[in-house]
């Protein structure tokens, strides 16, 4: 995973800076990542996580794609399919950039 600094990465998460920032200084107290570049301008910094990070991720994404098959396998494929499709406009219809 690339490195991203924190106006980029709260596009990309969908949250506005200074939540974004408050989850950083979180997340860094935990040592999950960490932060390189001009100490002077600290939005130009990037965020890379580390590697307990990397494995609290990996961790995550596990248990959510398993909540996300258990959610929708009630549905037929069609429409699981419907499903996701309507939330994705959702979220494009509601996503902004900070």
């Amino acid at each position: 995973m690339e490195p991203l600094t924190k106006p980029t990465l709260a596009v990309e998460v969908s949250l506005d800076r200074t939540t974004t920032t408050g989850a950083l200084k979180r997340l860094q107290a935990r040592t999950f990542y960490r932060a390189s570049g001009p100490p002077d301008d600290r939005r130009a910094r990037a965020c890379r996580l580390t590697a307990a990070g990397t494995a609290l991720l990996v961790k995550m994404e596990s248990a959510a794609r398993a909540a996300h098959r258990d959610t929708l396998a009630s549905l037929s494929k069609s429409e699981q399919k419907r499903f996701i499709t309507l939330m994705q406009q959702i979220v494009a219809a509601n996503s902004f950039e900070t």
